[in-house]
């Protein structure tokens, strides 16, 4: 009897809940119906006019205005350029985060769309354009377009959301500072501080209407290695005065290969990629040293210090044996970004009840990186893909000149992100079917 009355509590609670939430889901679509021709028109706006990480001041000041406009708390000039916005519900409840980056990259667009960039500055020393071919746009768009959803349910929003605007998450200039880390450092998730933290990623690969995600390990951790492999010049037609580097660097080349084949369990997936392999300048003469510089990418931390003990070995090896000498130095990467799997299975009901059973896609992890991983090692994370390619079209991938993400995936994107952001506030993903 007890155990009946129980399960009949538990399944009037369910109900309750699936109500709620189907009440929620009717007034997150009435609005985002309402706003989106202006976050459309601020996508194009913000798309237009790109600017470089750490440079992102007309974004920023467009996003703090149109925070300040909700009646939003607003912080700017969080990390050069970073802007924060606080959204405090009538009601009491937990706090929680979304992340949205603002830069673009130094990419000349070459697409047929009506408000594409015509952009052009300075970067590393050279004239390039610059364009949103990474999707940030969308994502800066979508979260101004949440801002306004939640804001207009504030009477009703069981605690806290603060948005982030993240600059530099391409990486800052170089002798620079920026992006996700810099933003921690200066108090992005200190007052008040959050339980989770969401975002999204627009996927050039993936239809409108559609998202995916990847629980655990989602997107690779990475670090740039570079070196010199030092020898001994001498006339090309006089090879045993010399100490080859065009050799050693050769086998060292080969022999990094090893390290994936190896030295690691099959089951470990990592990159260990030579991008740059420089050296001489006459075909007669065999140079002093040799320059080369590469990535590294991998799912766990332990398998990225491998990685990087197993290089100096080799390069050690080599080098000692040939009679030559290296220099080898890590840049500080990114770390892997992972999504805190119970708060995944948490989410994926609400994914589902939006856009559909069908819609929702588990993904394999992705060797690309994403400074996102620095919020998500502070609190729990949660980062999906959203679909921003229109069915039947193509898209040039990520970093392209042709990369390009349909209008129709903002009101989907604000959709989405608002009832896993509202879902989680009240608790109501957790008895989710």
């Amino acid at each position: 009897m007890i155990a009946r009355s129980m399960g009949l509590a538990i399944a009037l609670a369910l109900a309750a809940q699936a109500a709620r939430a189907q009440t929620d889901d009717a007034r997150i679509r009435a609005a985002v119906e309402r706003v989106t021709p202006q976050i459309v028109e601020l996508r194009h706006q913000i798309h237009r006019n790109p600017e470089l990480g750490n440079r992102e001041f007309h974004t920023a000041e467009l996003v703090a205005g149109h925070l300040r406009a909700l009646g939003l708390e607003v912080r700017t000039g969080v990390a050069h350029t970073g802007v924060i916005g606080i959204l405090r519900g009538g009601r009491p409840g937990p706090v929680v985060a979304v992340r949205a980056d603002m830069d673009a990259l130094p990419v000349t667009e070459d697409t047929d769309l009506p408000f594409k960039s015509t952009v052009r500055a300075t970067y590393l020393g050279q004239d390039v354009g610059v364009a949103h071919a990474c999707g940030h746009d969308v994502h800066t768009a979508v979260q101004l377009g949440v801002a306004s959803v939640l804001a207009g349910m504030r009477a009703q929003l069981p605690g806290t959301v603060i948005f982030v605007f993240q600059p530099a998450e391409e990486g800052a200039p170089p002798g620079e500072r920026g992006g996700a880390e810099l933003m921690l450092e200066e108090g992005a998730f200190r007052d008040p501080r959050p339980v989770a933290v969401f975002g999204l990623h627009a996927a050039a690969d993936i239809d409108v209407g559609k998202v995916g995600y990847t629980p655990g390990p989602a997107l690779a951790g990475a670090a740039t290695w570079r070196a010199r492999v030092i020898g001994r010049q001498s006339h090309g037609a006089q090879p045993n005065l010399s100490v080859d580097p065009i050799v050693m660097a050769s086998q060292i080349v080969l022999a990094l290969q090893t390290i994936r084949s190896r030295n690691l369990s099959p089951f470990t997936p990592s990159v260990v990629t030579v991008g740059i392999l420089r050296g001489g300048e006459r075909m007669n003469i065999i140079p002093g040293e040799v320059m080369m510089q590469g990535t590294i990418r991998y799912y766990e931390e332990a398998v990225g210090d491998s990685i990087r003990r197993r290089m100096r070995e080799i390069f050690d090896g080599i080098t000692r044996a040939s009679g030559g000498s290296f220099e080898l130095e890590f840049e500080r990467g990114l770390p892997v970004t992972v999504n805190d799997r119970p708060l995944s299975e948490r989410m994926r009901p609400t994914l589902e009840r939006v856009v559909g059973p069908g819609n929702v896609a588990v993904l394999e992890p992705a060797s690309v990186s994403e400074d996102f991983s620095y919020f998500a090692n502070a609190v729990p994370g949660f980062f999906y893909r959203l679909g921003t390619q229109r069915p039947g079209t193509v898209s040039g991938g990520h970093h392209t000149p042709t990369f390009l993400a349909d209008d129709g995936s903002l009101p989907v994107g604000m959709r989405v992100m608002s009832a896993v952001l509202l879902d989680y506030l009240s608790g109501a993903a957790r008895a989710a079917p």
